[in-house]
């Protein structure tokens, strides 16, 4: 099997060593997004309803540089330092989701990097 890196402008550079994404066979695998502009590498300030929106802009950005989009998301996992703001982030998400909605995981964690609020990740089916 070959691996094929994702990387676009549109989207943060990795704060670490790892791919914005990667494809494996017509499945890819998108890393975790947080509340970063790409274009200032600065963290979005503002309610979680702005950071939501900036970190779904930026798994789109990956989508759209593999040939995909939102739609073809078959699993989005969302980390929240605080769960009270699980509806917030569902408004958000029936923004920029249509269905039929992918499969989600939502979970507060203690901590995600940068000190954000909010750090989401996906499975993104590739039609061939």
């Amino acid at each position: 099997m070959t691996k094929k890196i994702i990387f676009t402008e549109k989207a943060p550079k990795a704060i670490g060593p790892y791919s914005q994404g990667v494809v494996a066979g017509n499945t890819l695998y998108i890393s975790g997004q947080v509340p970063l502009n790409p274009e200032t590498s600065s963290l979005i300030e503002g309610d979680i309803s702005s950071q939501t929106k900036q970190v779904i802009s930026n798994i789109e950005n990956i989508c759209i540089e593999a040939g995909a989009s939102l739609s073809n998301i078959v699993k989005l996992n969302i980390y929240l330092t605080d769960l009270s703001n699980f509806s917030n982030v569902n408004e958000v998400m029936q923004e920029r989701f249509v269905e039929p909605y992918p499969a989600r995981a939502t979970v507060e964690v203690a901590g995600l990097p940068l000190g954000v609020e909010i750090e989401m990740d996906a499975i993104v089916y590739l039609n061939e």
